[in-house]
């Protein structure tokens, strides 16, 4: 039975999703996936590539001929994890093939590690697939390798991510995201509903819509069939009778339209009443010196009427404390912001440079004692308001997707609660026909922190 917070990195492609043994002869290939969801997305289209030409996944690194490792370049602390996985690849295997964010800086990870076999930037599949061949030459059985229509997935079988558009057309002085990854590229409308519409038949029964910035998407086109192409993105996408559940979707305007197609569908499949939004903080001098929309008080006006259209509505955010030049009172109009806001899932995290970004040349960087004591006091703001909202839902009936049955309990998530990110409902008595994939409806009987328990209804 898993708790919230879970382990937030994922590692070699999960046991038992590749467990099938190679047959003779056959190349096989690991995979370490670190990072975003948006990563994890970039490593099940190389492995499905991969798996199209005849290789076996490994689980393990004694079981592979090669590794690669797709990184995160976000924060210097990702760099460092990513160098650290890398290392102990090259230890436990030999042979290393680097991707990802980290591989737009390929000097700084040869640097460190001179013995990779090959350095590639994020999504350039095709020069992965180039040094696999290198290092493992394919032999692919037509015969036998075949492929189910949704490719190789790293998430449970019930849900997937669906990446929408690439890179990003922001310019916040905190992030490398447009460098590494370049501007915002949408995909075409057919792709996004092909792909979709086959997870769906393959079983998957939530969709996590992910991009650099959700709501722009298709406003890279030079002609579109509307000022805001995810609206009618999302409207097709809800009704294809799964749950949808958008992510980094930007507050603007039109997001107001967006709104009441989740209310329209809270019963059964359809766009789910949660909005993953990053705010970042809330005072206005703060956000103009992070090169954002300097709306804050706007923001709580859109928030109103968010929750006007859909009292149901859950909004999840992420904030930035110990920016270059916060001052006290700066951090304290955060805490009286999230007083007013009462948003239902908050993650933050403390100010890191990062080689690239605009921020690190700004005045009065908080010293990281500072910064420690304000996350202190941000998360504990946080976690009372998560407690209270979850205690208000003491009694009530909702409807859960299971994510694991083991021995102890179902492990289960409402609708307001993301994979991996958010919190959990769990089941310990009478579970045991369930399955991963069921949604069942339950009363809620107990509440934590961040979790719920429940019964079956």
């Amino acid at each position: 039975m898993s708790q919230n917070p879970p382990n937030l990195r994922p590692d070699l492609a999960p046991k038992g999703r590749f467990d099938e043994p190679a047959r003779p002869g056959q190349p096989t290939i690991g995979m370490v996936s670190l990072g975003c969801p948006k990563a994890l997305v970039d490593s099940e289209r190389i492995l499905t590539r991969l798996r199209a030409e005849g290789y076996a996944i490994s689980p393990d690194y004694s079981g592979a001929e090669a590794v690669i490792v797709n990184t995160c370049g976000f924060l210097d602390s990702a760099k460092a994890e990513s160098l650290e996985a890398i290392g102990e690849a090259l230890r436990e295997n030999g042979k290393v093939i680097v991707t990802g964010c980290l591989g737009a800086e390929p000097d700084y990870i040869t640097g460190a590690h001179p013995k990779v076999l090959a350095v590639t930037g994020p999504h350039q599949y095709e020069q992965v697939l180039d040094a696999v061949h290198g290092a493992v030459p394919p032999a692919p059985d037509p015969f036998i390798d075949l492929l189910p229509a949704s490719g190789v997935s790293l998430t449970p079988r019930h849900y997937s991510y669906l990446k929408i558009s690439e890179g990003c057309n922001h310019k916040c002085k905190f992030c490398i995201i447009p460098d590494m990854r370049g501007r915002l590229a949408s995909r075409p409308h057919k792709a996004v509903m092909r792909e979709a519409e086959k997870l769906v038949e393959a079983g998957v029964r939530e969709l996590l819509v992910i991009s650099q910035d959700t709501s722009a998407y298709g406003t890279d086109w030079a002609e579109r069939p509307s000022k805001a192409p995810i609206l009618d993105l999302a409207r097709d996408l809800g009704t294809l009778g799964a749950w949808v559940r958008m992510h980094y979707v930007y507050p603007y305007p039109h997001v107001r339209e967006l709104v009441p197609m989740m209310e329209a569908a809270q019963s059964g499949g359809g766009v789910l009443p949660y909005l993953d939004i990053p705010f970042q903080h809330a005072h206005p001098d703060t956000l103009k010196r992070m090169a954002r929309p300097a709306a804050a008080s706007r923001t709580l006006e859109e928030i109103a009427a968010w929750r006007a259209a859909c009292p149901d509505l859950t909004l999840r955010s992420t904030f930035i404390v110990g920016y270059p030049g916060e001052t006290e009172a700066e951090f304290q109009h955060l805490l009286d912001w999230m007083d007013e806001a009462q948003l239902d899932r908050v993650g933050c995290f403390q100010y890191e440079n990062v080689k690239g970004a605009r921020a690190n040349d700004l005045p009065d960087h908080v010293p990281a004692e500072v910064k420690q004591e304000r996350w202190e006091r941000f998360m504990e703001k946080a976690q009372a308001i998560s407690e209270a909202k979850l205690e208000a839902k003491v009694g009530k009936v909702i409807e859960v997707i299971v994510d694991e049955v083991d021995a102890e309990a179902a492990t289960c998530r409402t609708k307001a609660d993301a994979p991996e990110i958010d919190g959990n409902l769990f089941i310990d008595e009478g579970f045991e026909a369930l399955k991963p994939g069921d949604i069942v409806t339950v009363e809620v009987d107990e509440a934590g922190e961040y979790d719920l328990w429940g019964r079956l209804a």
